[in-house]
């Protein structure tokens, strides 16, 4: 049986594959999903580092390193017949791979047969890799990097990732955008009592990450589309607050009352959903009732819901 290295990296490259035509259907997500789970060795602790690459489009740059990787495993004859086989499984199977999709695994089939079996990774670049490539795919995104981020604060590993593709590098310090980010899920959180986010309060969202948290317009942006997209998902509320509370001050934590109880009366009125969601929000928080209490007095009770 190939070691669980090998089918890792084959895992991967399914995803990377499927991702060649920048989008992956329900249907070919399902059937990824159930192509990988019969792959021998796979358990339920690999699943995170699989569900990293399913999560957002994987480039070409991305797609080689982990075409290299496979190749770079790929010990025995029987680990490159295992690769071979599973790549057209993929092609076989129900989740309607189109030509791009097909166009990629050709590639990547004759790449992974031309592989220097049991090679070192020195004798595989002197043989059939230029200098030229060998750097690219080296300097390749490896989102794995940030997989604590994935697991444990996804609204930061997708602003991180948004940021990075754009043009210009964030001027924002990194531990700055993590509380950001946290600020963001929270008030998103807020927004999405009602299970909407309207217009309104996602605009008072950015103005309040630039007003109250000094982000740019565009890091504010960021970070209000990556909350209102994460809130929606399942999203661990208690590690958010509680981490949230680990990056500030008492004095920061009521003076964000305030900022929660404006993403609520952005659209003209506080509903009892959004305000309970605040008082459970000021608990997780470790602040007292009192504290809530006088940040909700704030609010003219003409625009309460009692």
């Amino acid at each position: 049986m190939a070691d669980n290295a090998v089918i890792m990296c084959l895992a991967k490259v399914f995803v990377a594959a499927a991702w060649a035509d920048g989008k992956i259907s329900s249907e070919e997500t399902n059937s990824l999903k159930d192509l990988i789970f019969h792959l021998p060795g796979m358990t339920a602790s690999d699943w995170a580092q699989i569900d990293i690459y399913i999560d957002t489009p994987v480039g070409e740059a991305e797609r080689q390193r982990l075409v290299r990787e496979l190749e770079e495993n790929l010990k025995t004859q029987a680990d490159q017949e295992l690769a071979l086989q599973g790549l057209d499984s993929l092609l076989q199977s129900d989740g309607a791979m189109g030509g791009a999709e097909q166009e990629v695994v050709d590639q990547i089939k004759v790449e992974i047969q031309n592989a220097r079996i049991g090679g070192s990774s020195w004798s595989r670049f002197v043989h059939g890799r230029t200098a030229k490539r060998s750097q690219a795919v080296q300097a390749a995104p490896n989102r794995e990097l940030l997989m604590g981020d994935f697991v444990n604060n996804k609204i930061y590993y997708d602003v991180k990732l948004a940021l990075a593709s754009g043009q210009a590098a964030p001027q924002i310090a990194d531990d700055d955008l993590r509380k950001l980010s946290l600020a963001g899920g929270l008030l998103a959180r807020v927004a999405y009592a009602d299970q909407q986010v309207s217009g309104d309060e996602s605009q008072a969202i950015i103005v309040a990450l630039q007003t109250y948290w000094g982000a740019s317009p565009a890091e504010a942006a960021v970070v209000a589309k990556a909350a209102e997209a994460n809130v929606q998902a399942e999203m661990d509320y208690f590690r958010l607050t509680r981490s949230f509370f680990e990056v500030t001050s008492e004095a920061e934590r009521v003076s964000f009352l305030d900022v929660l109880f404006a993403i609520t009366t952005s659209d003209d009125r506080a509903s009892y959903g959004e305000v309970e969601e605040i008082r459970q929000i000021a608990s997780g928080l470790l602040l007292t009732h009192q504290q809530f209490i006088n940040a909700k007095l704030k609010v003219p009770k003409a625009l309460r819901e009692e």
